[in-house]
């Protein structure tokens, strides 16, 4: 097919020599299958904020670091500069945590290089070498929804040792890839490999560390797995995984082999309430500052 205007630099690069179709368009990038040499890889063009209904929301953005301070003084002026900057990191968001979770081990597609708005990365297929379907897209026995589910909760696990909360996780966002190697417990397609989830879409990712809302963000995240899963096999309805890994994570207790039970009781502290209203007139505070620093700019 003809390449669109986008993935036209990449080819007078020479980082992609052929555009072979539209594999999807999403809320915020259209994704290409591209060949590169004799490998299919796939190319993600981000679109831009105003042609997109997934907007940079505040709770994901939050304590995202820029190493330019003429860009970071930029973007909280929210000059049209620093709307552009913003834009960038934006998308270059993704291209970090998928660097940084690959190390990690976690599954997630490998990238190869970034561009002009434009991720280079591993096109996810399934056995037949076809791209791989999402997770709502495929029916699962109970067993396997089972083997799924533990499979992606210690994923959750890997991310979040890895200092990453993905923020948007659900059956829409994960894949169903034919993985290589040995045969996998839920049964192989093909020869030396088996199926298994592959976490894709991370432009919204955040800092566990560093972001007030990463722990709403890890139970939302882990609730979607449930609800998802618990369609096939009903008793993980029930189960607490949410609650119990950010539990251990916040008490330094959480690694790749802390064991799982997917039971949680929660302590009931007593509150201090003059500590809470000191919060509230600080944030108070925060807001009517940043307001005069707007309306002074």
């Amino acid at each position: 097919m003809k390449a669109p205007p986008r993935l036209q630099s990449l080819i007078e690069e020479g980082l992609i020599d052929t555009v072979v179709r539209q594999l999807m368009s999403g809320k915020e990038a259209m994704v290409y299958v591209v060949r590169c040499g004799d490998e299919t890889r796939c190319a993600k063009i981000y679109k831009e904020a105003n042609n997109r209904s997934f907007r940079q929301a505040v709770d994901y953005t939050e304590n995202r670091k820029v190493k330019n301070s003429r860009s970071a003084r930029a973007m909280a002026k929210g000059s049209k500069f620093g709307r552009q900057e913003q834009e960038a990191a934006w998308q270059s968001a993704e291209v970090d945590a998928l660097y940084r979770l690959a190390a990690a081990g976690v599954r997630v597609p490998q990238p190869y290089n970034f561009h002009d708005g434009v991720l280079l990365m591993e096109l996810v297929t399934d056995a037949h070498g076809d791209a791989a379907p999402r997770l709502n897209d495929v029916s699962f026995t109970p067993e396997d929804a089972r083997t799924h589910h533990a499979t992606m909760v210690a994923e959750v696990v890997r991310m979040l040792c890895a200092g990453v909360v993905h923020g948007d996780l659900s059956e829409f966002n994960i894949l169903l890839a034919h993985l290589p190697g040995a045969e996998g417990v839920d049964g192989a397609e093909g020869e030396g490999g088996h199926d298994g989830p592959v976490i894709i879409d991370l432009p919204q990712a955040v800092d566990a560390a560093g972001n007030n809302h990463a722990q709403r963000m890890l139970l939302r995240d882990v609730a979607n797995l449930r609800d998802f899963f618990g369609q096939f096999a009903p008793e993980l309805r029930t189960t607490q995984y949410g609650p119990e890994i950010w539990s251990l994570y916040q008490s330094g207790l959480l690694s790749n082999e802390t064991p799982l039970t997917g039971i949680y009781a929660p302590t009931h502290a007593d509150v201090d309430m003059q500590a809470v209203l000191r919060e509230i007139d600080d944030a108070r505070d925060e807001d009517a500052a940043r307001r005069l620093r707007m309306a002074s700019a």
